[in-house]
């Protein structure tokens, strides 16, 4: 499927799973919370939660043992998490309120799945986002 152009960037900035969500506690945000679920063993998710950055959490989140049903639960731990981070009224109401009506995880480093790259992915996140603002709008 092509998309047009749309980033998680300036005011669709609180749509990245790296954007802070400091309800959730500490340093967090959903990206922690998706690569925690990869955990197969407590200690493996503190270690990611305990990441002083996304970025970092993600890194090690690619260290650890994934569970080895991850590629049949990654899209429900994607929502899961998503519902988590959208219960903050302000994010909420932000995704009530956005546009375009097509949300796409636009990157350039070639993440097909979640995002869409060089106009070509299946734009998975997008998709959950809109989903989720879908069902609150209907709230």
């Amino acid at each position: 499927m092509i998309y047009t152009k749309s980033k998680f960037k300036g005011k669709l900035a609180f749509l990245s799973n790296f954007y802070p969500c400091p309800h959730m506690g500490r340093n967090m945000t959903a990206e922690h919370i998706y690569q925690a679920g990869k955990a197969t063993r407590p200690e493996d998710v503190e270690y990611i939660i305990s990441a002083s950055s996304p970025d970092d959490a993600k890194k090690r989140g690619r260290e650890i043992k994934i569970r080895p049903d991850w590629d049949k639960v990654k899209l429900q731990v994607m929502e899961s998490t998503l519902r988590q981070k959208f219960k903050d009224p302000e994010l909420r109401h932000k995704l009530v309120s956005v546009s375009p009506e097509d949300l796409v995880e636009e990157n350039w480093w070639g993440d097909t799945y979640w995002g869409v790259c060089n106009g070509i992915g299946e734009n998975q996140l997008g998709k959950l986002l809109l989903k989720l603002r879908e069902e609150f709008i209907k709230e």
